[in-house]
Order: C-alpha cells, then structure tokens, then sequence
C-alpha cells in the first residue's frame, strides 16, 4: 500500500511544542517573522483552546479565527449566522490597512476544514463595507438597501448577528465580528448617536464614536450576482434546472435555505485563505494530515450521495463540482507551497531527523498513578513540585475556570503545597518568584514541561490532577422572561367549562344585535356555547375569561345542563377537596418548619475533593443551587427544596453533593425515582462519584433478585447501607430506616400526593430535595407561594447547542 502523501513537501517539523507551549512556539514566530502569521488548526474545539492560550501568553498579539461552516458538505441548510459574521469580519480586517494607533502583530487562526474550503474573491470584501459616524449622515433608504445587499435579515427584535430593525429614528443592527448590536438613534438623516445595547434586554450599555458595517452573507444578493448566478446554473445544469426551488427564489431576489453551497455561481472565481494573506509563515497543528484525509473523503462522499437519483417525490440536489468549492490533496499541497511550513509535533525529535527542536515535552499525568478518584494525586503533586524546585523550574497549575482554580488553591494548601498564589495574567505569573505555585485559569488539555530560553516551566493541567473534564467558559445566556408564550384560539367544536355553567361545547362566533336602553341594536360579537338538549349560551367576547378548556380528552364526557345543579355541586364537592388537601399540606409545611433538623455542614478538604471530580464547569445557576440546598441543610431546620432545571442542566449534581454531606455527617440518604431504569442509571452515577470513600451505595427496585433485596433491606435497617437508590420499593411499609437524614426525590411529577406525604411522614425533621424539569401546578403553587423553596436552574449546560430549525422540502 502506498504511503499517504504528506500535508505539505517542504513541512518543516518543529519536534516538541506539545498543546500549549505551541502558542510560546507560535508567539515567538510572530515576533521573528515580518509578514503574516498563519496557524492551522485541527477543529474548532482546538482552535478555540489555542487562542486562549494566544491571549494569555501575548496578550500583545491581535488573534483573528477564521472557522469552518458548522453544517456538512452539499448541505441543504445554511451556516450558523454568527460562524459566518466571524469569517467575513476576519477576511474584511485582513484587508483592511492596520491604523497606526490601534496596530498590533497580528496571527490568523483557522482549521483544516476552512482551509481546504475555497473563499470569496478578495474583491467582494475590498470595498464592500460602510462607515458610519456619530454625527455623520446617511440616508435611511440607503442604510437598508445595503443591509438588504449583504445579507443582513430585518426582525422584530435584533437579537442575533445578521439581522437588524427599522423603528422609525431608530435602527438596532447586529454587524459581522461585532460581540454586541448597535442602536442608531437618528434624525433625518443625521446619526445622533450609536450606542451598543444588550439583546436580551434591549437596554443599552455604552456610546460607540463609530462603526464599520461589513458583510453577514458570502453570497452578495445585487443585481450582477443573481445574474451571475442564473448564467452559471443554467450552463452547470442545463435549462431544464431553471425549475429548482432555489434558482427561483435567487432570481426573484430572495435568499433560501442552503444557498451558500452554491456561493461559486455567484462570483467571477473563488480564491483561498492564504490569498489575503499572501506570504504568510503557517504552521499546522500536530495530527492536521489525518483530519485532510478525512475531510476529502466526506467531501466526495457528499458528493456521491447527491449525485444519486433522488427519490420518488424528492426535490432533485444539484451538487457543484468538489474542485469549485473545495481543495483537493494537490492543491493543498500547492498553496501551502508558496510560503515557508511549520509542522507542530508534540514528540522528541528523533536521531538525525530534520527540523526545529521546540525544547518541550508532555508533562506528567497524575492521574495515572493514583487510585480511583484522584485520592492522591496532590501528594504526589506536592513531591514533584519539590522536585521542579530544586531544578530551578516555575510550577504553573491551569483550572478551566476561576471557580476551579480556587478549589484547587484550596486543596493544595491542605496537603502542604505552599506559597499558592492566583495570577490572572502571565506578566503577573513572572512577577514571582520561581519557587512560588502559580494558578491560572487557562483551558489547556494537558500540561507541559518546557524550556523559556533561560526560563524553566512546568506547567500541570486540571485534568492531569482530577481526569477528563468537559469544560468551556460559560457562554452569554438569554433570560427566560425574553420569550413570550403564544394565547392559544379555540377552535370549534372544542370543549370549554364556564365558571358558572359548567361543560359546554364551542360552536363557533356569531353576531347577535343587542339592544341597548330604549335605542336602537347594535351589533355585538359572541361566542355560542351549547349545553345538554341543545341548549344554547351566548358569550360576548369581552368575557371569553370566564372560558377554559376541558382538556385533550373529550370522550366520555358530557354536557352540563343549563340552571342544573349537577355542575354547581360537583364545583362545591370540588373546592371542598382543594381546601382538605392544602389544610393538610399546610399542616405538614408548617409542623417542618417548626420542626428542629440536624446541623449537616461539609467537611471543607473532603468536600471540596468530592466537586473535583465533577467533569464539568457549573453553571452560574448550579452554583445557586448548590449554595442554597447547602445552606438548607446547614440551618438547622427540614429542608423542603425544588430543584427546576431542563434536562441535562446537571440537577443530578446538586443531588449526590447534598448526598455527600448528609452520608457524612452519619445519615442515610434515600434517591427515590420513578422508574427501574432511572434507578440503574442513578445507582451507576453515585456508585462511581462515591468510588473509594467509606459509603456504601445500594439499589432496590423490582430489577434486583429477590436475595439482594433482602440483603438491602436488612442494611438500610442496620445502617450499613448509608445510600440507596430505589423506585416505589422504597415506599413500603416494610422499609425501616435507621437514621434517615435525607430524602431526594427524582421526577417528582411522577409520583403521587400520597407517595410523597409517605416519603416526608417517615421521619418529620427529614431533609427533603425534589428535583424535575416538568413541575406539577400543585408543586410549582407551593414553591411561588412560599410554602416550600425553589430554585431554577435556567442556565444552559457547557457546549450546549441551541436548537436550529429548518424548513425544507421533504
């Protein structure tokens, strides 16, 4: 078999520049060479981490990223708008002249995947973006028309790159490679002023004294563009193509989904990255040939499907040759070879091989060497720092974020590491001295050890001491009162229950002249219920409140009868439940709060060593969950808490570090969850969290054989269980519990009143913590109320996508 051709012939490798110290590597490259710097990286993920490091190291060096379109090749969908503005804004400043004032070195970040992806020419962005100053002027009509041109969408509201609105003297715009949206507050003609504001509160935050307007599209929507476009999709496909959805809607001057894949049509000939950047000194990240490879073969695998006769009923996809948007392996190896190569290895450079030695190495994994869990990793750490110090090496530690980067502190000053100090910036790290621990927040996967010139460095990652994390810096959120829920319309022949008459069908709007005093009627709009034996009421729709509906199941139920008392008594019957029922909730409610509980505070060192080993970065609303279930337990009083969070916002997490602190204090902790599935699934959850700690964590439900039940049964009696994980089993009769401390209750909407008053009846001063994504109305009434304490977990969890939608034809 044929070796696989390298990424570039004239590569020179540069052996030991592991993850992080590359950007050291890269840093020094952009001080030795005069012309651009370019880096190409292996994804975005990569890209991402490697521009921290950038900021971190050379906060001195302007970094601009230009990534790959996040949807797949031949796609019918478009790329993420915000992706697009980043591109567009990184291409429109590489051609841009640096001002004097604000110039600064400059090194371009980008992927293989966008850079084997061929661009607009550098004629479209050239000339193509408009100036705006306070103070300045420009016609409103002609703001728009440019807007319209390149891409930018009208809304309602501006919430997202790309769009903009139009209210009168006020235009909201959300321009490419801007972090915020802009608000022109004009007059005529006249910008008053352009101030930044927030989108999701719509308030602004600050005064701008001007604002460069660049494309949001790489498909210019102008006259010669779509007539480019029609004559290159005619010749491409033939006349018989002019029928397509698309070419009718970019030949009306209308964007459609997916467009962008045909971005060649629409100009005179497509260039590459490096074309802006002529004479550019790249480097490739370690492992960039296996990700080419793996590029091109999707490519011509995307290809190869939507050359495939479409199916019966299926719009017909039309792909582009691969060449006219993509490069292929030797036009890669073509453009690369028009400036010098770097080729970043992380190993030792072998016996007689070419290249640059970069004097770095992979640093130690902690981890590795250690029991489940992490037990001892900062001892050994606190031997090898004594070890680095004796050869004159500055140890660094990085946390992903400033909350672990305190954990840390604090755990490293309990087993003797001494002199931690937080720096927040590099110049701050080699202000101190060599012997003293300096913690970062820097997102590295792992650590380094590497030589500065006549400085020594070590650098540890997070993850070398506490294992895989899956962690980002927490993205900007939305808040939930920024989306408004729609009024939903009756439609007829819909079941409704009026206050006073009770189940009624709707049948429709009619009009009814009603007469008023001693004049004449006047029309008036009703809605006509009917009642049983076809009785009929007619409602103004002033009142339509007085309406609800009866619900999604409407067979079997049947009309009230008009004046009848049937509807009056079953209402009374009814009102006389709901005050029983939340007399006695009350009680309960009440007889807690006056009820003493145990003091369950957590043990600082221990504690802190059990959140290390959550993978995750919490999140600004976990955080608040966390503190407030901790300073419940620690009150002094029952504990009655709801956790509310969508799926996967990490509640689970709140639940085993109040679980932590109750088994510690010597209490037994009971998960109850509605099915034998969640129960496996919890059971596996806390068994590893609690690996190698003196807890013992059991599982009851119908899925555990008869004998291990019993067993369970018998230590949750003794006390030897001190966690156990079960379904309705739990609720038994049966279930003696020697010294419960905590309840946790998963999906709470699953279980019933009475399951639940058993759960709080077993022992009255007895933590309880419920946690669900879908509330019942009784359980969010008492939490609004006050009746018991709630928390919301409204953040969105690390790396979270937010949900695109699509309309295409099938």
């Amino acid at each position: 078999m044929n070796a696989p051709t390298p990424i570039a012939t004239a590569a020179l490798p540069v052996w030991g520049a592991p993850e992080g110290w590359d950007a050291f590597l890269l840093a020094r490259r952009r001080a030795e060479f005069a012309g651009p710097v370019l880096h190409v990286a292996r994804d975005d993920a990569r890209m991402a981490r490697l521009a921290e490091a950038l900021g971190f190291f050379a906060p001195e060096i302007e970094v601009l990223r230009f990534p790959a379109w996040d949807c797949l090749p031949y796609d019918r969908v478009s790329p993420n708008a915000a992706l697009v503005s980043e591109r567009i804004a990184t291409l429109a400043r590489l051609l841009e002249p640096a001002r004097a004032s604000a110039s600064k070195p400059r090194v371009v970040l980008t992927t293989v995947n966008a850079l084997v992806q061929r661009v607009p020419p550098r004629a479209v962005f050239a000339n193509a973006s408009l100036e705006l100053n306070a103070g300045g002027s420009v016609q409103p009509e002609k703001l728009a028309e440019f807007l319209e041109a390149n891409g930018y969408g009208r809304a309602g509201t501006v919430m997202e790159p790309g769009e903009y609105a139009m209210r009168g003297g006020i235009v909201d715009i959300f321009p490419a490679g801007e972090p915020d949206p802009v608000r022109l507050d004009m007059f005529g003609d006249t910008i008053e002023t352009i101030k930044i504001f927030d989108p999701s509160s719509q308030r602004s935050a600050g005064k701008r004294d001007r604002l460069t307007l660049r494309p949001v599209s790489e498909v210019p929507l102008d006259k010669d563009s779509i007539g480019r476009f029609r004559t290159g999709w005619r010749e491409q496909f033939g006349p018989g193509a002019a029928e397509d959805p698309i070419y009718l809607s970019i030949s009306a001057g209308r964007r459609h989904p997916g467009m962008e894949h045909w971005v060649p049509l629409f100009h005179d000939q497509m260039e590459t990255l490096l074309d802006y950047l002529p004479g550019a000194a790249t480097s490739l990240d370690h492992q960039a040939d296996e990700v080419l490879a793996a590029r091109l073969e999707m490519i011509a695998d995307h290809f190869a499907a939507r050359k495939a006769v479409p199916r019966d009923g299926e719009v017909p996809y039309r792909p582009l040759p691969a060449e006219r948007l993509y490069q292929d392996r030797a036009g890669w190896n073509a453009m690369l070879s028009a400036s010098p190569v770097f080729a970043f290895s992380p190993f030792a450079k072998p016996d007689d091989a070419a290249g640059v030695e970069g004097n770095g190495r992979p640093g130690p994994v902690f981890t590795q060497n250690t029991a489940p869990g992490g037990a001892n990793v900062f001892e050994q750490l606190r031997a090898q720092a004594e070890r680095w110090n004796k050869e004159g090496r500055r140890l660094i530690i990085a946390a992903w974020t400033a909350g672990s980067r305190d954990r840390i502190a604090h755990l490293l000053r309990e087993h003797g590491v001494k002199d931690v100090q937080p720096d927040a910036s590099w110049s701050e790290v080699r202000r101190r001295k060599v012997q003293a621990v300096s913690l970062i927040t820097l997102g590295i996967e792992r650590g380094f050890v590497a030589n500065f010139g006549a400085e020594r460095l070590a650098i540890v990652g997070e993850q070398d001491l506490l294992g895989e994390r899956i962690s980002r810096p927490p993205r900007r959120r939305k808040r939930a009162d920024q989306f408004i829920a729609e009024a939903t319309e009756i439609a007829e022949g819909d079941l409704v229950v009026h206050q006073e008459y009770g189940i009624g069908r709707y049948d429709g709007l009619t009009t009814l002249n009603v007469t008023i005093g001693h004049g004449g009627g006047a029309p008036h709009d009703c809605l006509r219920l009917l009642y049983d034996g076809g009785e009929k009421l007619f409602l103004p729709v002033e009142n339509i409140e007085l309406l609800s509906r009866y619900g999604s199941e409407h067979e079997g139920a049947s009309l009230d009868k008009l004046g009848g008392v049937g509807w009056q008594t079953r209402k009374a019957r009814m009102k006389q439940r709901i005050r029983d029922m939340a007399g006695e909730l009350i009680r309960i409610a009440a007889a807690r709060k006056v009820q003493d509980a145990e003091i369950m505070a957590p043990a600082e060192g221990a504690f802190d060593e059990f959140c290390a080993r959550f993978p995750f970065a919490e999140t600004e609303d976990q955080a608040r969950a966390i503190a407030d279930v901790l300073e419940d337990m620690a009150s002094g009083r029952p504990m009655d808490r709801l956790i509310c969070g969508d799926v996967g916002f990490g509640k689970t997490e709140i639940a085993l570090r109040a679980a932590f602190v109750a088994a510690m204090a010597g209490t037994q902790v009971a998960v109850v969850v509605p099915t034998t599935l969640l129960a496996r699934q919890h059971f596996r959850t806390f068994s590893a969290r609690f690996q190698g700690l003196p807890i013992k964590v059991a599982q009851l439900s119908r899925m555990v054989t008869a004998k291990d039940a019993a067993e369970v049964r018998r230590g949750i009696a003794d006390g030897t269980v001190n966690i156990v994980v079960g379904t309705h089993a739990l609720l038994a009769k049966a279930i003696q519990f020697t010294e419960l401390g905590l309840l946790v209750v998963d999906e709470e909407q699953h279980f019933g009143v009475s399951h639940k008053e058993r759960l709080k009846s077993i022992k009255a001063d007895v933590h309880v913590l419920t946690l669900t994504a879908t509330p019942i109305p009784r359980t969010l009434q008492l939490a609004l109320t006050g009746v018991r304490e709630m928390s919301v977990i409204a953040t969105p969890p690390v790396d979270r996508l937010a949900v695109r939608t699509f309309i295409m034809p099938f």
